[in-house]
């Protein structure tokens, strides 16, 4: 494997790419993008800048922003295009007519339908080209032609087979297949007998240029009459046409030609240093095969391709270098040699020359920089640094990565940034002898110095140093000065020298260092103006390059204001070496780096900035005019039409309604969303640099709401109305709904006052029965009260008794009293029980309450809580419980215990407040 790694090196560096060279930028365009068949057989442009294609079965339509197809009512293959005022003619088989636009759209109109032109032996015609001679519209075919004059068809039988009918000079001339040229006058047909030799030829063009008339044949080279007599084409490349087969052929101007051909693509010859460039698939060309040629308003070139159609901007003044092989590969740097490029890129060092892109040899690996030191070329090899002079490249010190090279202004000395740090060269350069910058040992990818004895170094990853030195060169100090001051996000600083100042680009702030103050402070000038750019490219002290969303512009400095021209994307979309992009000089031209090889251009261009700039919208598919209803909050296509397609086409921006915001117009369509109701105003506006101009209007109008639509205004009026008529009736309902209730409520308050009367009655009822209780309560208390006297004159008599006993002393008279004194007070047993049950009955909450706060008390004690609560003391007691006053007293005391009274609380007032 390593043996054929190192055969291929070897190949690359003894042979050489072919056809490499600046071209012109080519745009391809595939069946993916115009929806179309393979073959184009004829292009031209119409009065309204828009291209036409016969593009076998449609009839393709471009503005610079869309496509549009369309076919024949009869489906046939379109062969020919021709426009002529706001008419375009295209020819088919057995079929011919024009088609014109109306409302947005191409219409067809067909010229030989029921004619009966194509019967007999015109029966299978095919209409190959279209021209137009003395007001008169001519269709032909191999075989006839059909002159279409004031709504008139007047067929012609050509006697030979012809492959093309051409005028020059105001003349027709039909070149056979077989028998040379005829000139075709009066309807009658005379051979042109000086072109002698052209007999068996099959010619593909007859032009004029400068009073020479040129005839180019298919397989035999081009031919020019020259007093009289027609010879071959004095050019070298007309031997390479001779091998090739020549489809096609026009003069661009007075100086260049243009031929197309089946196997080589297209040739752009120079006819006044006869040099050629050969535009093919190898470099350009999506296809050889190059049927048709047609030319726009900026005289660029559209190619009909056996497979696609190409726009060449032969008048851009971008060229293209690009090498499709892959052998060159991404390229970093490049310089001008004698009629050449040395170019470095991460395949190695590559010299172009000649049109041939050679691999130098032993030069293999990533190169970074080339720099151009007098005779010399000093070149930045991952390998080490390299010397390219006269021819002869050979490494002279073993220095690898070498980023930049650098002379200095200021000390005859000279630096080279590479991947471990710093190296410094005396003048004059001895490459073998060399000093490494101490304490720097990082990879330095860019330098820059504005002083003497002081240089600027940037970090490959982060961090920007500040190296100052002594007067023998020796490092003094080096100072990390992001982080001096206090920027830790210090990742890809980029240094940007410009009019003796150096700019430093951080976290997307600029700064400059003021050595006053030994600190970065930030430019008010270039944040106003270059804010939030990806990448700055210098170029010279009043011109520089920026890189801003994925577009580059050229920055034109005059007194305090930057002009910023727009270089246009498509030159280098895609294509550019992020972080690595550079300008090089070479004369006026400028040249940038690009992943397969590099583009030039010059310092400034001068665009066309007059231009009609038309607009087309679409809604639902169809163009707008004044009978189109667009609703509220749908979207609207705008199509932005410039008159040019190439390089002068204008970069341009809209606003809608008041806005402030420009927005960039990419392909020239905008797309307008969720529009509000009511008039709307779209402005087109161009970039000059300095000021928005403003190049287009569009107003159109937007419907309200379907919400806010007549019909649904008065549908809103009957709702209104239906809704207040229906709230009155709903009202009255409820209102008599309300006297209904009313009329209920006022029934119901009666029936209540009813139920009141009669509850207050049964109240008053209740009471009076609790009055009746109540009395006969008293009552009863009162009887037992009566009882509890006769117990109490029992007693009494007992007392009575007790002083006769003491007193009498004679026995039978004390017998007779006793007996006296018992009959009168004697109270039977029924009579005591009766006293006892009325006490109870008479006392029943009182016991009730009792017994349940102190369930511990016995009925004696019950007994006695009653008599305290009447207030009856203790001698009153006593005779009642059949007890002495001394056991009342001791019965008092047990109570006074069990109820866990203080003796403070009088006894008989707390049985009357329980």
């Amino acid at each position: 494997m390593k043996k054929i790694f190192f055969y291929f090196l070897l190949l690359l560096s003894v042979c050489s790419v072919q056809s490499q060279e600046l071209l012109p930028f080519v745009e391809n365009f595939t069946k993916s993008n115009y929806f179309g068949d393979n073959q184009v057989w004829s292009v031209a442009q119409g009065s309204d800048n828009a291209l036409y294609y016969a593009n076998n079965h449609y009839f393709l339509r471009y503005n610079g922003v869309k496509w549009e197809k369309y076919t024949l009512p009869n489906k046939t293959i379109l062969r020919s295009v021709f426009v002529d005022g706001d008419k375009v003619y295209t020819g088919s088989y057995n079929e011919f007519g024009y088609w014109k636009r109306i409302s947005g759209k191409m219409v067809y109109t067909s010229l030989s339908r029921d004619k009966k032109l194509f019967t007999g032996a015109s029966i299978n015609e095919e209409i190959w080209k279209i021209f137009k001679h003395q007001n008169k519209i001519y269709f032909q075919s191999f075989n006839e032609l059909f002159v279409y004059t004031d709504g008139k068809i007047v067929k012609t039988r050509i006697p030979f087979q012809i492959s093309y009918c051409f005028v020059v000079n105001d003349s027709i001339y039909m070149a056979s297949v077989n028998n040379g040229v005829y000139l075709f006058e009066n309807k009658s047909f005379k051979k042109v007998t000086k072109w002698q030799g052209l007999e068996n030829n099959i010619i593909h063009g007859i032009a004029t240029n400068k009073g020479q008339i040129y005839i180019f044949t298919q397989k035999n080279g081009v031919f020019v009459e020259e007093n009289g007599k027609l010879i071959p084409w004095n050019n070298s490349l007309n031997a390479i046409l001779k091998k090739e087969i020549i489809i096609t052929a026009k003069f661009i101007d007075d100086n260049r030609l243009a031929i197309g051909t089946a196997f080589k693509g297209l040739y752009i010859v120079d006819l006044k240093s006869n040099a050629h460039q050969n535009i093919n698939r190898n470099n350009s060309l999506i296809n050889n095969s190059v049927l048709c040629i047609g030319f726009d308003k900026e005289n660029d070139l559209w190619l009909g391709l056996d497979n696609g159609i190409s726009h060449i901007e032969i008048n851009s003044p971008y060229t293209i270098f690009s090498d499709n092989t892959g052998v060159l590969g991404s390229v970093y740097t490049l310089a001008a040699i004698k009629n050449g490029y040395l170019l470095g890129s991460n395949h190695g060092v590559f010299k172009y020359q000649d049109k041939n892109l050679q691999l130098l040899p032993n030069s293999q690996g990533q190169v970074w920089d080339i720099h151009k030191n007098g005779t010399k070329y000093i070149i930045g090899h991952n390998d080490g640094t390299f010397i390219y002079e006269n021819d002869v490249l050979k490494k002279v010190n073993t220095i690898s990565g070498g980023w930049k090279f650098q002379e200095s202004d200021y000390d005859n000395k000279y630096f080279q940034a590479n991947y471990s740090g710093i190296i410094l060269y005396n003048s004059p350069i001895d490459f073998t002898k060399y000093k490494i910058v101490d304490n720097l040992t990082k990879p330095i990818k860019n330098i820059a110095q504005n002083k003497p004895k002081e240089l600027w170094a940037v970090d490959n990853y982060r961090s920007l140093y500040r190296i100052t030195f002594n007067n023998l060169y020796e490092v003094e100090r080096v100072e990390n000065i992001t982080h001096q001051n206090k920027i830790w996000n210090d990742y890809g600083v980029k240094i940007f020298d410009y009019k003796n100042e150096i700019l430093f680009f951080i976290d997307n702030v600029w700064y400059n260092f003021n050595s006053i103050s030994n600190k970065l402070e930030k430019n008010e000038i270039f944040n106003k103006n270059f804010a939030d750019i990806s990448e700055i490219i210098p170029v010279n002290n009043s011109n520089f390059i920026v890189l801003k969303d994925k577009l580059l512009y050229v920055i034109h400095q005059i007194g305090e204001n930057y002009i910023w021209d727009l270089i246009p994307e498509k030159y280098y979309e895609g294509k550019i070496i992020n972080q690595d992009t550079k300008v090089f000089r070479d004369g006026n031209q400028l040249l940038m780096n690009l992943d397969d090889g590099f583009f030039s251009f010059p310092l400034k261009n001068a665009k066309t900035k007059n231009q009609k700039i038309a607009t087309e919208a679409f809604y639902q598919g169809k163009m707008i005019d004044g009978n189109t209803s667009i609703h509220y909050n749908q979207s609207v296509e705008v199509d932005i039409i410039s008159e040019y397609y190439g390089y002068n086409r204008l970069g341009l921006f809209y606003k809608l309604n008041d806005t402030k915001t420009f927005f960039p117009v990419k392909s020239g369509n905008i797309v307008l969303n969720n529009l509000s109701s009511g008039s709307q105003s779209l402005k087109i506006y161009y970039n000059n640099g300095e000021n928005f101009i403003q190049v287009a209007d569009y107003q159109f109008n937007v419907d309200k709401p379907w919400y806010f639509s007549l019909v649904m205004i008065l549908v809103y009026i009957l709702i209104i109305s239906g809704s207040f008529y229906l709230y009155y009736k709903w009202n009255k309902i409820r209102y008599l709904e309300k006297l209904k209730l009313k009329e209920e409520e006022l029934k119901h308050q009666k029936q209540i006052l009813q139920l009141e009367l009669i509850a207050e009655n049964k109240l008053k009822m209740q009471e009076y029965d609790k009055h009746i209780l109540e009395m006969q309560i008293q009552s009863k208390a009162s009887e037992v009260a009566g009882k509890s006297l006769s117990i109490a004159k029992q007693s009494e008599m007992i007392d009575t008794i007790q002083s006769i006993l003491d007193n009498e002393s004679d026995i039978n008279q004390l017998k007779n009293k006793i007996k006296k004194s018992i009959k009168i007070n004697s109270i039977n047993k029924n009579e005591w029980q009766s006293f006892e049950k009325n006490l109870m009955q008479s006392h029943e909450d009182f016991v009730h309450k009792l017994t349940h706060n102190y369930p511990q008390l016995t009925s004696k004690d019950i007994k006695l809580c009653i008599y305290l609560k009447m207030n009856l003391s203790s001698k009153e007691i006593a005779p009642l419980m059949n007890i002495s006053f001394r056991g009342v007293e001791l019965h008092r005391y047990r109570l006074r215990k069990k109820l866990e009274l203080n003796q403070d609380i009088n006894l008989s007032k707390f049985m009357i407040n329980l």
